[in-house]
């Protein structure tokens, strides 16, 4: 649809059609949701063609707002895309005639919505963008011709949204972005008070500050204490993963025990996991200092990027942790990324946090929690888990799953909502408890399906598509991408 003179081909038909049925006003209604948009992200990365060029640490929500000093001229129009409004009345062949001359003045549209006015249900609004500028010098000659046959047609301003990433590498300042956590502990922490191991995190953490876009993640020499409170996790939530994991997780497991270095004695490098994800679904890890803000951590999943820290929990409480280490990181997340249907419903709630809403990101990543973090579906009548919050956790791996009691060390039962995104956007959680609610997917297909419906669904102005070749994205409409005001950043 993106060729000149195409979206003319769509209003022939349309009128074709409006004639076929007796004269009725199809020429205009019947284009009220044309949208050269509306293509499932999944079905963008898959169709893509190349264009040039071509990772989990938690969030924290309510900080989507704080993650950014500014980076450049605030109210700077972004791409070359320009809007434009006419309205016409609703009649066979008026649209027609508009998308005809548009065609004629050789303009690409890459997006067109309609609406009815609130003066009269005659009369329609219809917003459309399309490659150029507003010095193309194509735009006078066809202001003109439009002008002659519509009600009114004028350019019109681009649409404000909060800043957001266009390009992988523009990823590479979330990384100094850090909310808490990190080389900074709590008083709380197991290894609060011990300086060596303070000190050993630093160290690591240097890893991501450093990083960037296209370098290879830095290998970590672990000492014989981390390996041995790896091993400790590793062997306890093998048992309990093999009961309780959904198949896709026991099937990559062994596989990335011979490609990655998984095994009880040995703590696999980032790098090597990177590199087995890419191949296998075009995900890749990036090394975080700590938690960052719910924007910044969705947004670089809609690059197929996902966050990892490299340090790993204190040994004197080696079946608990605080905050996301490697255990969780590369024990939780990282088997799931190598599964299609999970990557893509990863990539589905990346790309519909880019430029949404503070309201948006908040349901987004209440969505994440209850999915990607503590996400159950159901397997020949058994409920599985795929939430990395759960497969990485024994005790709450065994109260979310198991039919007996008790299990987890607790007597009783959570409560099991089927998995629809648009109740679990609202719905409140605990952070430093078991969840007293869980959301249970038919199955990884339905979970997946069903987010993509929901991110379809929301109120975003402009449609975005991934380019899997360059690791970008493009949009369909003029936008400006607005930084957080410095009353903002600085709270």
């Amino acid at each position: 649809l993106r060729a000149s003179g195409s979206m003319a081909v769509v209003g022939r038909a349309i009128a074709s059609l409006a004639r076929r049925h007796g004269g009725r006003s199809l020429g205009v209604a019947a284009a009220r949701t044309v949208t050269t948009s509306a293509v499932p992200a999944s079905a963008q990365a898959a169709n893509a063609q190349p264009t040039g060029e071509f990772a989990g640490a938690g969030f924290r929500h309510g900080d989507s707002h704080k993650a950014r000093a500014p980076r450049r001229t605030q109210g700077a129009v972004e791409g070359t895309k320009v809007s434009l409004m006419f309205r016409i009345y609703d009649k066979p062949g008026a649209l027609v005639d508009v998308l005809t001359i548009m065609a004629n003045h050789g303009i690409s549209l890459t997006r067109i919505e309609s609406k009815p006015t609130k003066a009269s249900d005659k009369l329609f609004d219809f917003q459309v963008d399309f490659e150029g500028t507003p010095e193309d010098p194509r735009l006078e000659p066809a202001l003109k011709d439009l002008r002659a046959h519509t009600v009114v047609a004028d350019l019109q301003e681009a649409v404000n949204v909060p800043w957001f990433p266009t390009r992988a590498r523009d990823i590479d300042e979330f990384s100094a972005k850090t909310l808490d956590a990190g080389a900074e502990l709590e008083a709380d922490h197991p290894g609060f008070k011990d300086a060596e191991y303070r000190e050993r995190r630093r160290m690591i953490v240097k890893n991501a500050t450093t990083f960037r876009h296209g370098d290879t993640i830095p290998r970590v020499e672990y000492t014989a204490q981390e390996v041995e409170t790896w091993g400790l996790v590793y062997s306890k939530l093998r048992e309990y993963t093999d009961k309780y994991a959904v198949s896709a997780y026991k099937e990559i497991m062994p596989l990335m025990e011979e490609h990655c270095g998984y095994a009880e004695d040995n703590i696999p490098q980032a790098a090597d996991i990177s590199r087995f994800l890419h191949q296998a679904t075009g995900f890749t890890l990036r090394p975080v200092s700590g938690l960052l803000s719910a924007r910044d951590f969705l947004n670089a999943l809609a690059f197929r990027v996902f966050f990892s820290t490299q340090y790993i929990r204190h040994h004197s409480r080696p079946l608990y942790t605080p905050e996301p280490d490697i255990c969780h990181e590369l024990m939780g997340h990282a088997p799931m990324f190598a599964d299609p249907d999970f990557a893509s419903f990863s990539h589905e709630i990346g790309l519909a946090s880019l430029g949404a809403s503070d309201e948006e990101i908040e349901r987004l990543a209440t969505c994440y929690w209850f999915s990607v973090e503590f996400g159950l579906c159901m397997e020949d009548g058994q409920r599985k888990a795929y939430g990395a919050g759960l497969l990485s956790s024994f005790g709450e791996l065994e109260f979310a799953c198991s039919p007996d009691r008790p299990a987890g060390g607790r007597d009783d039962f959570p409560k099991y909502k089927p998995w629809e995104p648009e109740v679990a956007a609202v719905q409140e959680y605990p952070i430093t408890t078991y969840q007293p609610v869980y959301f249970v997917a038919e199955s990884m297909q339905d979970a997946k399906e069903r987010m993509r419906d929901y991110c379809e669904g929301l109120a975003r102005p402009f449609g975005v598509r991934y380019e899997p070749y360059t690791s970008s994205v493009s949009v369909d409409r003029a936008l400006v991408r607005m930084e957080p005001k410095r009353e903002e950043l600085e709270e």
